[in-house]
């Protein structure tokens, strides 16, 4: 009887040792995963988003809309959102590492046809696992708004969505079609 193969488990030190070499990479429970560098489609529905994000979260002092090399950390798993929406920790802000940030409040990955499965799945479980209150998956495929709330039914928005986190006074709508040009 033939036996799988064990598959390596990746340490964040082992990550964080790799080539600066345009790709990137995550890791997840032990699993790396690499991308290639985005698309100029990709980048550019993530700059309309962002062009959205920052007054909002400004005007509303939810902190700050954080892009690519910035990371959650968390049990020894490191990734890199298209765009997260976190607060400044509470103390003197110091080079201590992502661990110390607080929980985003709002993560977003833009689809691309070499992450879709892994954005929509283990991402997906891994954004709800730690604790952040809402994810947006933004399809190109299919021209659509996924959101996934924490503890919560999924949400697909084809014309429009509302977000409100609690401290917020007013909405952000975001036009859905515009996204995508």
């Amino acid at each position: 009887m033939a036996m799988a193969a064990a598959t390596k488990q990746w340490t964040l030190d082992e990550l964080h040792s790799l080539p600066d070499d345009g790709n990137k990479y995550e890791l997840i429970h032990g699993e790396l995963y690499v991308t290639p560098a985005p698309s100029p489609g990709h980048e550019t529905v993530a700059a309309r988003l962002n062009t959205l994000l920052v007054p909002y979260v400004v005007r509303h002092n939810l902190g700050f809309v954080y892009h690519p090399r910035s990371v959650i950390r968390w049990r020894g798993s490191e990734v890199e959102p298209d765009l997260m929406v976190r607060q400044l920790p509470t103390n003197d802000l110091k080079d201590d590492g992502w661990e110390r940030m607080p929980t985003p409040r709002l993560v977003v990955e833009v689809s691309s046809r070499s992450t879709r499965r892994r954005d929509t799945g283990v991402k997906r479980e891994f954004y709800m696992e730690v604790g952040v209150s809402e994810y947006w998956y933004v399809d190109r495929a299919s021209r659509t708004l996924r959101v996934f709330p924490l503890g919560l039914e999924e949400v697909f928005a084809n014309d429009s969505y509302r977000w409100q986190p609690s401290s917020a006074s007013e909405p952000l709508v975001v036009e859905v079609g515009p996204l995508f040009g």
